[in-house]
């Protein structure tokens, strides 16, 4: 008999997400997305995201359950995103995880959010080499890691954004171009009849392996403010602020593949998604000799899916269920896949 199907559900932000994965097999998930009633104000309300996932987390696990052909009944375990992400996002998800665990008799699982983006990969891809540089790059998050045994071992911190991510910058310079929101998604579209040579936006921290984009968030805004009362040339630069990311993004990947002998680099989070980041590294890791993965643009951005899978190497390593009390820790640091934090122990920080 294999392992127990692992139930999982996201609700750190503005989309719900419930997924069922054994021995590294997806078996079905959904989602449900609030982004519509947050773009009106130009990013994500946290109250209306709450609300949104107090609504949906529970059709979004029924529509995971009659994908797979399964039933509640089947399902052995519960892994949830404890952090970080929106209090009450994250409040709501974990009632519901907690809820079904409980009536359902089975044992539940806390998860970092980050580390279910670098396990949706092996979802697509099988088991990550031993050792693998992961970047994540995501709407809040930048980080450059080194990752082993992702159920087992400390997970290794190369770089971190400093201040916005790369998502961010997006967002916020898709808002200054007149784009839409989210502005990754209008940001690649702009830029695909615009020439990436047309405005030399800056490289920020060229010999770090960390992340600052706030500088090139305002160079890209002092562009457009520049060319005030003329029709502002908006493809070009999105396509010049995209190559700038993207540059950087994968320029820094490659040199710690480079440096720490690590033959492949997995990318992963919601700016993975981007056409531009996706092409730019397979044409760099080609010519280095290095390993590319990166999941399917439906498992780039927030889902259950991604939480299911540090779920099931979690049970698979034998590692020990959350206690009774655990809670959430919005700004949690990742040091491992599995965040089991106690009320006890954040009235203590």
């Amino acid at each position: 008999m294999g392992s127990p199907i692992v139930l999982g559900i996201e609700s750190s932000c503005d989309e719900t997400g419930a997924g069922l994965v054994r021995d590294g097999r997806l078996l079905g998930h959904a989602l449900a997305s609030s982004m519509d009633e947050h773009a009106r104000y130009g990013g994500v309300v946290p109250e209306i995201a709450a609300r949104a996932h107090l609504h949906a987390v529970g059709p979004v696990v029924r529509r995971a359950l009659d994908e797979a052909g399964l039933g509640l009944a089947d399902v052995g375990a519960v892994a949830v995103t404890t952090g970080p992400g929106l209090s009450g996002a994250l409040q709501v998800g974990l009632a519901g995880a907690k809820t079904l665990a409980y009536a359902l008799g089975v044992p539940l699982y806390g998860v970092h959010h980050l580390a279910g983006h670098v396990a949706a990969d092996t979802l697509e891809h099988g088991p990550l080499p031993d050792p693998c540089v992961v970047l994540i790059v995501s709407g809040g998050h930048t980080s450059l890691l080194l990752v082993r045994d992702l159920a087992r071992d400390p997970i290794h911190h190369l770089g971190d954004t400093l201040d916005d991510a790369a998502g961010e910058c997006f967002d916020k310079v898709a808002r200054v171009f007149g784009l839409p929101y989210p502005g990754g998604p209008a940001i690649d579209r702009a830029a695909r009849t615009g020439d990436p040579r047309a405005v030399s936006f800056p490289r920020p921290l060229p010999g770090s392996y960390d992340f600052s984009f706030s500088g090139l968030k305002t160079a890209a805004a002092r562009w457009a403010e520049g060319r005030a009362g003329t029709e502002l040339p908006v493809a070009d630069g999105a396509a010049a602020l995209q190559e700038a990311v993207a540059d950087v993004l994968t320029r820094k990947a490659v040199a710690a593949c480079a440096e720490h002998g690590v033959g492949t680099l997995v990318v992963v989070g919601g700016v993975a998604a981007n056409s531009r980041v996706r092409a730019l590294a397979e044409e760099r890791c080609r010519a280095a000799g290095i390993e590319l993965r990166v999941p399917p643009r439906a498992l780039c951005t927030d889902n259950g899916a991604m939480i299911a899978a540090v779920g099931d190497l979690l049970v698979r390593a034998g590692a020990a269920p959350a206690p009774l009390d655990v809670s959430i820790d919005p700004s949690a640091p990742l040091e491992y896949a599995a965040l089991r934090p106690t009320a006890r122990a954040e009235a203590g920080r």
